[in-house]
Formats: C-alpha cells, sequence, structure tokens
C-alpha cells in the first residue's frame, strides 16, 4: 500500500524553521499500530492522520513518535495547509478530534491560516512537584497547570533561554509537559516560550499551537490585552498569532511545504 506523505514546516514562512508535521490523507482510519509505527520511522514532531466523512468534516488524530497526542496545534496548521492547496478554492475547513471538538480553520486573506481552538487557561499551582523543581535549573517565579501541560513564569528572557532540563525528572511529570515563558523584552513579541515534552514526545518541540491555547489567555491577563505576537525560542522558532475571544483562542501562522513524496507500507 501506498500512501501520499507532505512534510509542513509549520509558523514560519521559510523552510527548515518553525516546526515539521507530516500529513497522511486517507479514505478510512490505518490501524492504530500501523499509525504509531509511521510516527516512529518519521521521526518528527508530529505525524497527522485524517479521514473525511460524508458531511465534509475531516476527522484527525496526531502522533509523536512515542505516543497517540490529544491535540496538536502546529500538525492542525500543517494539515490544513495541505488541504487548502489541494482545493485551492476552499477557504474554510472543520476539523474533528475526541478531545477539543470541532476546530474551525480558515485561510486568510493575507497568505496566514487562522486556527479556532478551546481557550485552555491554566490555573496557579500552589504546591510545585518536586520533579518540576528538580527538572529545570532555574527556581519558577510561578508555576500554573492546565490540562497539557505545567507553565513555569520566569523573570527574565534569559531564565528562558538558558534554563536546562533534567530529562528524567520532567518524566516524572507526565502525562503532563512543561512551558518555560516570560514577557518578551523587545517591543516585536508580547511573550516567548519554550517548550520540554520528553514524556510524550522528545527533548524540546520546536513550536507548539496548542501550548498557546494556554500562554495567549495567561499573557492576555497579566498584559491586559487580547491580542498577542508570540515567538517560541526553540532553535528553529517559530511566530504565532494569539487572539483571546471568551472560551476560545485564535492562533495564525504560516506554513511552508518541504516534502511531497509516497511511503511504502504492509495493510
Amino acid at each position: 500500500m501506498q500512501l501520499e506523505i507532505n512534510v509542513i514546516d509549520a509558523f514560519t514562512d521559510t523552510v527548515f524553521r518553525g516546526n515539521s508535521a507530516a500529513v497522511i490523507i486517507t479514505d478510512s482510519w490505518l490501524d492504530a499500530t500501523l499509525m504509531q509505527s509511521i510516527a516512529f520511522e518519521n521521526n518528527l514532531s508530529e505525524t497527522a492522520f485524517i479521514v473525511s466523512d460524508d458531511k465534509g468534516v475531516y476527522h484527525i488524530r496526531w502522533f509523536s513518535p512515542l505516543t497517540e497526542i490529544d491535540f496538536c496545534g502546529h500538525a492542525t496548521l500543517a494539515s490544513a495547509f495541505v488541504l487548502f492547496k489541494k482545493n485551492p478554492t476552499l477557504k474554510t475547513i472543520k476539523f474533528s478530534a475526541k478531545a477539543v471538538g470541532i476546530l474551525t480553520i480558515v485561510q486568510m486573506d493575507n497568505g496566514k491560516i487562522q486556527m479556532d481552538f478551546p481557550n485552555r487557561m491554566p490555573e496557579k499551582v500552589s504546591n510545585i512537584p518536586d520533579s518540576l523543581l528538580a527538572g529545570l535549573s532555574i527556581t519558577p517565579v510561578e508555576v500554573y497547570q492546565n490540562a497539557q501541560a505545567y507553565f513555569v513564569i520566569y523573570d527574565s528572557e534569559s531564565d528562558v533561554l538558558n534554563v536546562l532540563r533534567d530529562n528524567e525528572a520532567l518524566k516524572q511529570l507526565a502525562p503532563l509537559d512543561v512551558v518555560v515563558t516570560c514577557q518578551s523584552e523587545s517591543d516585536k513579541y508580547d511573550f516567548i516560550s519554550r517548550y520540554f515534552w520528553p514524556a510524550n514526545g522528545g527533548d524540546e518541540d520546536p513550536v507548539t499551537g496548542s501550548a498557546h491555547t494556554g500562554l495567549a489567555p495567561l499573557w492576555a491577563e497579566r498584559l491586559g490585552n487580547s491580542e498577542l505576537l508570540a515567538y517560541q525560542a526553540s532553535k528553529r522558532g517559530g511566530v504565532l498569532d494569539c487572539m483571546v475571544k471568551s472560551d476560545r483562542v485564535l492562533i495564525s501562522g504560516n506554513a511552508v511545504q518541504y516534502l511531497t513524496g509516497f511511503i511504502t507500507v504492509k495493510e
């Protein structure tokens, strides 16, 4: 069986930047074990699998090299990019995923793709887990938590950029990952972040769209601004436009094609 595969760099307009995701569209679901094996072989942050129904809704599942993920922003952006490219007259896409429901994706006039996600505002943690303190070389100023991750607040960009992690300690926080973040010290961005996920996918994720459903409302409240420009400060880097609207967070970004090809697998 041959499957078309597209690899897209998301949250960037430049190849080799942002976060890479593979996108595979099939008529029906592959076996979950096979999807996990393909994701492991791809060895990208995520591989997205898409199956459309007779109502025009695209059902989507995301796999890291290690496990199936409940929700992935950059692979959603990559998937929408592929579908918009295949259907140039299409302006809106609806994705469906068990953990986050219906996601409405819009091709904007400026070329960016806007994704309508649930607002997953984190709550402040009073008792910081020992594994989190042991897993980071710089002590947090504050810590918040949502269903996805711990959000570690720092006072300076140097702390965010220079903090070292102990993957074995952070794995003890599973299934939660760890975001480190601070207000940006430049006029270009409102806040910056990094994302560590040794429990679910790897060392450091290049750009994490799903994390910004927590980061954007957190910083919107702290900065008193519902429209924010974010930078994820990994080696590859990525830029995310965020707009907080009540129980939703709109996240927009660019994407660029890296690869189109075919993989051969046994049915």
